[in-house]
């Protein structure tokens, strides 16, 4: 694991930890920020944490058109007790993803700086936000990056109410025309979506074009 400074570098992903760790420090500036995800790199650590970046092997990748609705997520997404929207509103769905709570985390990533730099991804139209509304409420959604490469980088979600993250997310992915949703890491709710791993090689190939 190498240790960053101010310099704006990263070292290559072949040298991250078995964990996926590759770095500690350095900052969340947009400049440093674009350059991690345009090399397969994220941020990913708890806000009494240093700063972690990550580069997993495997990713956890999802195929738009391997994208698995359940019967009962089928049924919901036809009642439509709900309205879906993009970029809308970010700010509160980064504010609302930093106020959930997750089970086995005692803080968020999501710190007041990394919703300043995202904020300001945002602004230059790199970072998406997806909402879901009840009325005028607002009660899931998520954020992520886009980098113009067919590519989107899902960050994180929030709900507040039953399914609403899955409406968020298989709304978007059947409303938007993107070769690849980068998860990330495993988690079991991106996985009964049909999200499986992809060895990073073949990632950062598919980020490159």
């Amino acid at each position: 694991m190498k240790f960053l400074t101010e310099d704006l570098w990263f070292p290559d992903v072949e040298n991250a930890s078995e964990d996926g760790i590759l770095a500690i420090g350095g900052d969340l500036s947009v400049a440093r920020l674009l350059l991690a995800y345009r090399s397969g790199i994220f941020p990913w650590f708890e806000s009494d944490e240093p700063i972690l970046w990550w580069s997993p092997d495997p990713r956890f990748v999802l195929f738009p058109e391997k994208l698995k609705v359940s019967k009962s997520m089928r049924q919901v997404l036809r009642n439509k007790d709900f309205k879906v929207t993009i970029n809308k509103d970010f700010k509160s769905v980064i504010t609302a993803c930093a106020e959930a709570k997750r089970q086995g985390q005692t803080g968020t990533w999501i710190t007041e700086n990394m919703i300043k730099a995202f904020t300001e991804l945002h602004k230059m139209g790199y970072a998406k936000s997806v909402e879901v509304w009840s009325g005028t409420e607002l009660i899931g959604g998520f954020y992520g990056i886009d980098l113009g490469n067919g590519i989107f980088t899902g960050e994180s979600m929030f709900a507040k109410q039953s399914n609403a993250s899955k409406v968020a997310f298989i709304s978007f992915i059947q409303n938007t025309d993107y070769k690849l949703i980068d998860c990330q890491v495993f988690t079991n709710h991106l996985a009964s979506l049909g999200a499986e791993e992809l060895p990073r090689d073949t990632f950062l190939k598919l980020l490159k074009g």
